[in-house]
């Protein structure tokens, strides 16, 4: 079955819902350090929280959280990595994670996870825009989420 969403004024909500937006706001804010003591201050179960917490989030949110997995070629060339990093935070992207292989052969697997809420352009542009980095042999989006 297929998901489905839905966009709701604050004040129709029930408590419960209300009150496990306001558990995950303290403890991303870190106004609580467990569930435990988050619940406490929120007022509700732990067991009400956990039911809802993973079908509500702020809309903002939701913006923020679209990742993409990029697996990169890149020649053992000094800034090639650093170009690609440049682009990439031009664009708007936001690099999480890097991993990058020992090269072999003059080349260096790359695999980056960046956050791309903010991309000026589709994530198609900003693979063509890589792969166009002197430097870069090849970009393969790996994951998207």
């Amino acid at each position: 079955m297929k998901e489905r969403y839905y966009l709701a004024r604050e004040d129709i909500l029930p408590e419960a819902i209300l009150k496990t937006l306001h558990v995950k706001e303290l403890l991303a804010g870190g106004q609580a350090k467990t569930v435990n003591e988050a619940v406490a201050i929120a007022g509700i179960s732990r067991s009400a929280f956990y039911k809802y917490k993973d079908g509500i989030h702020q809309v903002n949110q939701l913006d923020r959280e679209r990742l993409v997995t990029l697996s990169l070629l890149l020649e053992h060339r000094a800034g090639v990595l650093f170009k690609v990093l440049g682009l990439i935070a031009e664009s708007g992207g936001n690099v999480l994670t890097i991993n990058q292989s020992i090269p072999l052969q003059g080349t260096a697997n790359v695999v980056l996870s960046v956050e791309t809420s903010r991309l000026h352009d589709e994530l198609s542009g900003l693979t063509a825009a890589l792969e166009s980095v002197a430097g870069v042999s090849r970009v393969v989006v790996i994951g998207q989420g």
